[in-house]
């Protein structure tokens, strides 16, 4: 190995090494590595503290060997690798993608050949991964980020049921932690505030958590008996199914074929040579005419009245702020 060589990389290069046969005199891995046979056992002694099993044996023909139990290469990940490494195949459980039983698979190996130091920092990080989700423990652009320790102090929590006590928004709670989720690039927390008394859904990189736990507690269902279907239904406004609170159905000049691109989770039916009838929702009726207006086309309300009631409603604010000098 040459002078430049990092620690690190030497370390990887001595792991690779132990991992082809069972036994390797001392010398020997001297020579391969290109160092001395003390600089191998300083060596030996760092994979030891980081939880690697080397056994060493004495005498002129001793020398070391690594207990796997895996024939993958063995790993060295630090603590943040590890938790990025856990975010990133459970949250391809929910990729749609076809991968979904491999990742779960695949997580189960890379734990498995992992100190148990580390299999310990990745089995504390548990979640739910909404569709659409990014294996990535910040948000989106900007500083919105979820810190891997607050996301492991939350995954723990819900683990053990343990009311939490955290800062948000310049307040105090105390929640009963139920699900830590993943959506969109954000995570969030699940939980039942006691304070409230009802479910909330809490930004995590807002989160400042305090210690210690307050006392374990008997979890409560959660509404609809799914927290997929619970976080999905709180994006939509909606307080009870997850459904669109507003729904509304409208008659566009254009094909199908334009519009459905853009129909979200809406309905689109063909009406013929450029025209179509669509059908979607959203949190409000001038939120759902406003995402209407994006298809600069003749628009035709089918109904009901409150959809129509805010075009007019934004017609009238529209052609204020168009008056404006």
């Amino acid at each position: 190995m040459t002078p430049t060589t990092t620690t690190t990389s030497r370390l990887l290069a001595l792991l690779s090494l132990l991992q082809t046969r069972r036994d390797w005199p001392g010398q020997v891995l001297a020579d391969r590595l290109g160092i001395s046979h003390r600089t191998v056992r300083r060596d030996v002694d760092r994979l030891r503290e980081m939880g690697y099993r080397i056994q060493a044996s004495k005498g002129p023909d001793g020398g070391y060997h690594l207990d796997a139990g895996s024939e993958l290469p063995p790993l060295l990940f630090d603590d943040d690798q590890a938790v990025a490494l856990a975010i990133a195949l459970q949250t391809a459980t929910a990729a749609g993608a076809g991968i979904e039983e491999a990742a779960a698979r695949a997580l189960t190996t890379v734990r498995q050949v992992m100190p148990s130091r580390l299999r310990h920092r990745l089995d504390a990080v548990r979640f739910t991964a909404l569709p659409g989700s990014a294996p990535s423990s910040s948000g989106p652009a900007g500083n919105e980020q979820a810190s891997p320790d607050v996301l492991m102090t939350l995954s723990a929590a819900v683990r053990a049921r343990e009311v939490l006590r955290f800062d948000y928004a310049d307040r105090r709670r105390r929640v009963e932690p139920h699900h830590v989720v993943t959506s969109h690039g954000r995570w969030y927390l699940v939980a039942w505030d006691l304070d409230r008394d009802d479910w909330r859904v809490y930004r995590a990189d807002r989160i400042s958590p305090r210690t210690p736990n307050g006392p374990r507690f008997v979890p409560r269902e959660i509404p609809g008996g799914s927290v997929r279907d619970f976080v999905s239904a709180r994006f939509k406004g909606s307080d009870g199914a997850d459904v669109w609170p507003c729904t509304g159905k409208v008659v566009i000049d254009l094909p199908a074929a334009a519009v459905l691109p853009f129909a979200g989770d809406g309905t689109v039916e063909d009406l013929g040579p450029g025209r179509c009838a669509l059908e979607a929702g959203s949190w409000s009726w001038v939120a759902l005419a406003a995402s209407l207006g994006r298809f600069d086309a003749d628009v035709e309300v089918v109904g009901p009245p409150e959809l129509k009631e805010a075009f007019g409603a934004l017609a009238t604010r529209y052609a204020a702020t168009a008056s404006l000098p």
